[in-house]
């Protein structure tokens, strides 16, 4: 074997055992205990929830009746795309009176895949022309206000 071969490949071995496999798993969430959960029960006042469950990671905005405590675990090689190993979601909803109305448990095989459309929405400013997009806004910067007094009130 000649010693450039020899160099080869024992550049090429280094090479390969340097390389390490960096596995980082981080935990995200407050998803509580199954023994605090059991304590829950239908009819229970959304301060009775907080004291044995502690805050909500989330509270839907359009349905503050609605509770969501999550966890995830997630893992990711180096810098590698990271992967969900596990998801849990307990989603405590409430009625009018603010008591519990149904208490549901959704895990990651509960969830759906979606898929994001490539479709774009025109909007008008993209069809501007060349002398409209480039000259469209002089004479309408004013850096130091307007002279107007009805500007100055």
């Amino acid at each position: 074997m000649s010693i450039n071969k020899f160099l080869l490949l024992t550049f090429v071995s280094l090479c390969l055992t340097s390389c390490a496999k960096d596995t980082f798993i981080t935990y995200t969430g407050n998803m509580p205990t199954n023994d605090k959960i059991e304590q829950l029960s239908k009819g229970m006042e959304k301060e009775q929830v907080r004291q044995i469950l502690g805050s909500p990671s989330s509270v839907v905005a359009l349905d503050r009746d609605t509770w969501i405590y999550m966890s995830a675990e997630i893992e990711q090689i180096a810098f590698m795309k990271p992967q969900e190993l596990e998801r849990n979601l307990l989603v405590i909803k409430f009625d009018n009176n603010g008591k519990i109305d149904t208490i549901q448990h959704i895990d990651k095989s509960d969830g759906n895949n979606v898929q994001i459309s490539q479709q774009e929405t025109a909007t008008p400013e993209q069809e501007q022309g060349f002398f409209r997009k480039y000259f469209g806004g002089v004479g309408q910067f004013t850096p130091f206000g307007s002279s107007n007094s009805e500007n100055n009130l």
